[in-house]
Order: structure tokens, then sequence, then C-alpha cells
């Protein structure tokens, strides 16, 4: 109670705990192309199949064909978020991205 009557910001920069901001990806310029594909695909089919379970999946970077994922709300946790990794949003990007070779959760 003390903190909410002392007029401060709840969130100081405006973002949940965990939650990082677009600059904090990492790739490089000549994969920009590459990397928009695959933020897409992560937005338009991963994101939403995970929301239903409870959980997010955010892109983090790419970087000699291994993208990076930053894994939130139920799939920190969860114990088939490996699975989840390897077996379907690894085949799913490698299936329309062949410079896709592996898929990595980042904390």
């Amino acid at each position: 109670m003390e903190h909410y009557m002392s007029g401060t910001p709840i969130l100081a920069d405006g973002k949940s705990d965990g939650e990082d901001g677009d600059d904090d990806e990492f790739y490089a310029d000549a994969d920009a192309e590459t990397v928009e594909i695959i933020k897409d695909l992560i937005e338009t089919r991963v994101r939403p199949a995970v929301a239903n379970d409870g959980g997010d999946i955010t892109f983090r970077g790419f970087k000699d064909g291994i993208v990076y994922l930053n894994m939130r709300g139920a799939c920190a946790g969860c114990p088939s978020s490996t699975a989840t990794l390897q077996h379907g949003i690894q085949n799913l990007l490698k299936h329309f991205v062949p410079e896709v070779v592996e898929v990595r959760p980042v904390t």
C-alpha cells in the first residue's frame, strides 16, 4: 500500500516483468529479410496457439541458423515447452525458412 500511496508509477518503464523491448533483438543486417519471415510466422501461427495455453513466445534473435525465442507465462515453466520448441516451432520454421537449423529458448 505504501507504494500505491507514494504516487510513483506502478511500472517504471511501462513493461511487465520479463518483457524486453525490441532493441534487445540481435541478428545480422544481411539476415533482415529472413528475420521478417520468422517474425511473421511466430506472430501469425505460433503465438496464437501458445496463447490458448496461457503462454507467450517472442522473437529474440537469429544467428548462424539458430532462432532464439523468449518463452513467457505458462510456457516458461511448462515441462513440455522443450517438445513444443523442438517438434512444433522448429519444424514449422525449418519448413518455411530453409536457413533455420535450430530453435533455442532464451531466458
